[in-house]
């Protein structure tokens, strides 16, 4: 397996490859295969942005049938069949199905693209200039994405001052011993405070990069009811944990509250695609035709796979409260016995968007290495990388899950020297309180 090209010409900025040092050649469901024909389970699923596995079958199909007509693949804001199809789908599957008016805009298509547009349409709606985000966000890598997250370090690679934005406490940052949003509640309150009412608050309802931080849903409902009481604009950023990995197709559903606008990408396009939208309540579309555009906005490629993928998951609730629901049960139960036995470990995150966080800063990376000598990827994530983050495909085969927890089980062994020993169908250790 010939990997020197990577390391000679391709830029120090590579990550991925470094914990992965092979070269992969196929990709089917929640499996890839190298090079030398290794086969590995993926609960990275493109960090998210593959959603149903890699060539989904009739989203595959569906992409080849398209190329083969001449059709517009690049159109820019141009109308296409691609476009209507899945505006149209997108209305009657996704939005109204749910209750939701909103507009559907499409930025450049990725998801600091449509950060990029919610940050900027806020401001102009509202006439103000400062946004609040919270401690251990990650919106993106461009330079107003940049501005509203917390990672010091790639916040650090902007090389230039990250200004008109501020950062308050998510949720039990302070560990219940502070009340939630004292202080905001406080400040918006008091004319006197010298805060000026930011034009929004953005949020991500789980932290991916930041740890697989879940928020409580009553605390999000309060949030929003905290923006609606002093008119500031609330943004959620949904790029990771949209599009069904937290159980519902948004990830604010259960909370019961309707944000004003929405940040979509990663897996909207559900075959890794590059697409972004950017939702909001029809009054806030004040944007001058062409105030934000993007080349890449037209992807029609990215149209018939996001139409194929949501006529089939989405189209009723078949696929949520079966293979979706059962799945998350069988991850969640699978993380909670491997943390009972794993001394200092904890589960987080929300639906299919796991996470064990580790005391030992130093084990979730041993741990991912480890499973993927045995066949297994997965990242980690966190200030100190402490956490093993779990993205699997959202139909992953159930036996294939369960065989991902075992590796993970036999890796936390390895890497800790404690037993664990995974019991497919078990929520807990036997023994375990």
């Amino acid at each position: 397996m010939d990997t020197t090209v990577f390391t000679t010409v391709e830029s120090e900025v590579r990550s991925y490859s470094r914990g992965w040092p092979t070269v992969f050649v196929k990709a089917k469901g929640a499996v890839q295969t190298d090079e030398d024909g290794r086969e590995f389970l993926d609960f990275f699923a493109g960090a998210g942005a593959l959603n149903y596995g890699h060539n989904h079958p009739k989203v595959q199909q569906a992409v080849a049938d398209y190329l083969t007509t001449d059709a517009p693949v690049h159109s820019m804001d141009m109308m296409t069949p691609a476009k209507r199809d899945f505006l149209e789908t997108f209305r009657d599957v996704i939005l109204q199905p749910r209750g939701l008016d909103y507009k559907v805009m499409f930025p450049g298509p990725t998801g600091t693209n449509t950060v990029e547009a919610a940050l900027k349409l806020a401001r102009k709606v509202t006439g103000r200039q400062h946004i609040l985000s919270f401690t251990n966000a990650f919106h993106g890598m461009t330079l107003g994405a940049l501005s509203v997250t917390g990672n010091s370090m790639k916040r650090k690679g902007a090389g230039i001052p990250l200004t008109n934005s501020s950062k308050i406490p998510y949720d039990d940052y302070f560990g219940g011993a502070t009340e939630d949003f004292l202080w905001l509640e406080r400040v918006l309150d008091d004319s006197g405070s010298g805060v000026d009412k930011p034009a929004a608050i953005i949020v991500e309802t789980v932290q991916g990069e930041g740890g697989v931080n879940a928020a409580r849903l009553e605390w999000l409902k309060a949030l929003a009811d905290l923006c609606n009481k002093h008119e500031i604009l609330l943004i959620v950023d949904d790029v990771q944990a949209g599009c069904g990995r937290t159980g519902t197709f948004f990830s604010f559903e259960e909370a019961g509250f309707t944000p004003d606008i929405v940040c979509l990408s990663k897996s909207i396009s559900g075959y890794g695609q590059p697409m972004a939208l950017t939702l909001f309540r029809p009054e806030l579309d004040v944007w001058e035709p062409g105030e934000h555009n993007g080349t890449f906005r037209g992807n029609n490629l990215a149209f018939v796979a996001a139409t194929t993928s949501l006529r089939e998951f989405w189209a009723d609730d078949s696929f949520q409260k079966g293979q979706l629901a059962e799945n998350i049960e069988v991850l969640r139960g699978g993380l909670e016995q491997i943390a009972g036995a794993a001394e200092g470990a904890t589960v987080r995150g929300r639906g299919l968007f796991g996470g064990l966080h580790f005391e030992d800063l130093e084990v979730a990376g041993k741990v991912a290495a480890e499973c993927f000598a045995q066949g297994l990827l997965v990242e980690t994530s966190g200030p100190d990388d402490e956490v093993l983050k779990f993205l699997p495909p959202l139909n992953t085969p159930k036996d294939q899950l369960e065989r991902g927890l075992g590796i993970v089980a036999a890796a936390v062994t390895t890497v800790t020297g404690v037993s664990v020993d995974y019991k497919p169908g078990e929520t807990k250790l036997a023994g375990a309180a």
